[in-house]
């Protein structure tokens, strides 16, 4: 077990126009209970609302945090910017993203988890919640099995060591060590960053007491531009450290070709058609069930949600594989 005497925690927080949520994050940081922030470093992508204006004003009430800018504007770039920003003593890093909201224990059982487990690194279960509208239907999909495929951290479960999670807490020495976030990944750096953890020898422990509120997309257009820069990030990861899919993965770019095939076939028979149809049947089957156990009828969005993340995955996951194989050849 590894001992941090005293610990001392810097949390970083990479922004970019979250003028919505960032001054509930911070505040949500300020209220820890058992362990408190030595600093909280907002790192600043060039935001154009108002996310500066909010922070400098939370800082000249609170001196501990702190606005630094961030000109490369990746997250990635904005904790690896952070970690050699910490005041001197800090031997341990947390990320925080600004669209959510942690619960008063939060640091202290990932700090809790962190000296018990012997870990390098502590990850969370991610929760997302729709405050409005439509946004609650895609959380709903996000939370589910049909939009999640099952992901450790998004599903219920208990705490232990896993490949992958949330990004919670870091040994920040570790997290120097093995050169921090690879910046040139603008989406799944977290994965990227895991894989290398456990190349250098380091563990991963899922603590399922601290999670994450966190607050998705409010629309399908941001649901689809972001589900696509993941789809391609993880491309790039798994053909990065030539590693195969897992079956989970694979099932968007399963749905997508199926839904592509259904409409170029069509026209040769219309059975060909049912492949498309099928698909969004089922999304709208589990849509429907997730309305009656909830009794929420906006969450027949569900199914177009789900199908936006599948999609829009599976095409920045495919474009990613054929700019790789084409920057490949000679």
């Amino acid at each position: 077990m590894r001992r941090f005497d005293p610990p001392k925690l810097t949390v970083a927080v990479p922004v970019l126009n979250e003028e919505r949520y960032i001054a509930d994050c911070l505040g949500s940081l300020m209220a820890q209970e058992g362990v408190k922030p030595f600093e909280i470093i907002v790192a600043d992508g060039g935001s154009t609302d108002r996310t500066r204006e909010i922070v400098a004003a939370l800082s000249a009430q609170h001196p501990n945090i702190r606005l630094i800018a961030n000109p490369r504007r990746l997250q990635s770039a904005a904790i690896n910017l952070a970690a050699t920003e910490v005041a001197k003593g800090t031997n341990i890093l947390v990320r925080a993203d600004a669209h959510a909201l942690y619960p008063r224990d939060f640091l202290r059982k990932c700090l809790d988890a962190l000296l018990a487990s012997g870990a390098q690194s502590v990850v969370v279960p991610m929760r997302t919640v729709g405050a409005r509208g439509f946004q609650r239907a895609i959380a709903a999909a996000q939370n589910s099995r049909l939009g999640n495929g099952g992901s450790s951290h998004r599903v219920a479960g208990m705490s232990g060591f896993v490949d992958h999670g949330h990004h919670a807490m870091f040994d920040l020495t570790f997290f120097r060590q093995i050169g921090g976030y690879n910046e040139t990944f603008s989406h799944n750096e977290d994965a990227e960053f895991d894989i290398r953890l456990h190349r250098f020898g380091g563990r991963v422990w899922l603590c399922t007491e601290a999670p994450v509120a966190y607050f998705p997309r409010s629309n399908l257009r941001g649901l689809a531009r972001q589900y696509y820069r993941h789809g391609a990030g993880r491309a790039r990861t798994l053909l990065t450290h030539n590693i195969r899919p897992r079956l989970r993965q694979m099932l968007p770019v399963a749905a997508l070709a199926g839904v592509v095939a259904g409409a170029l076939l069509w026209p040769l028979s219309p059975i060909f058609a049912l492949i498309p149809l099928l698909y969004v049947a089922i999304c709208l089957i589990w849509a429907a069930c997730a309305v009656v156990r909830a009794r929420d009828p906006g969450l027949i969005g569900m199914a177009a949600a789900a199908i936006t993340m599948h999609l829009a995955w599976a095409v920045g996951f495919l474009k990613s594989v054929m700019q790789h194989q084409a920057s490949s050849r000679p």
